[in-house]
């Protein structure tokens, strides 16, 4: 069976939405030397980083394995990190890290050399390029960019007002599709484990 592509948002075309929502022209291409352009692309860029720093299912990744230099000891971080802590489950919490001049470090022992470790397990909230979001979440952080180009270049309290009734109607929508794929519990969701709840109808077979 033959399949369709339909191509979903991409930074230009979520550039025009904000455009087109506050009542300016679409553009070709996205050029920084235009003042408006560039204006509404960092209110993209901003909107793309506050969401994705909440932690969702989709850019969430658990006891991911890090290792220190072997010249150094140093454990680097990308910048595409936005959030990060010791894994959860481990019997004995000797470390307490954040990110401090690109690299590891650890506030329990005051020091980034981690020489003495020969890994560090983290739980991490990573940056995921705008184009790989899944559709929900761009077209949240299109109608949050959107709301704040209103507000900030619009002086119109209705269009305002109107903007961020999509915006939380984005956001339940949103919401919707994190609860269907993270599986969330108030047991947890660790992996390689398995919780079975009470299934009333198991009582029919006694």
């Amino acid at each position: 069976m033959a399949s369709t592509t339909i191509d979903t948002d991409t930074e230009l075309s979520a550039v025009n939405s904000i455009l087109g929502a506050i009542g300016q022209s679409p553009v070709t291409s996205i050029v920084f030397d235009n003042p408006e352009v560039s204006f509404i692309y960092n209110l993209l860029r901003d909107a793309n980083v506050d969401v994705q720093a909440e932690g969702w299912h989709f850019n969430t990744e658990k006891h991911v394995t890090y290792t220190p230099d072997s010249v150094t000891g140093k454990i680097a971080i990308g910048n595409d990190i936005l959030k990060m802590d010791v894994t959860d489950g481990w019997t004995h919490r000797k470390f307490d890290v954040v990110k401090r001049g690109g690299y590891l470090y650890d506030k329990y022992d005051h020091t980034d050399d981690w020489s003495d470790a020969t890994e560090i397990l983290l739980d991490i909230i990573k940056l995921v390029s705008f184009n790989d979001l899944p559709a929900v979440f761009k077209r949240y952080i299109i109608a949050k960019a959107s709301s704040k180009a209103a507000t900030q270049l619009v002086v119109n309290p209705q269009l305002v007002q109107l903007l961020q009734q999509q915006e939380a109607f984005a956001r339940a929508t949103l919401m919707e599709y994190e609860c269907n794929q993270g599986n969330h519990s108030m047991m947890g969701y660790p992996e390689d484990t398995v919780y079975t709840t009470y299934e009333p109808w198991r009582g029919l077979r006694r």
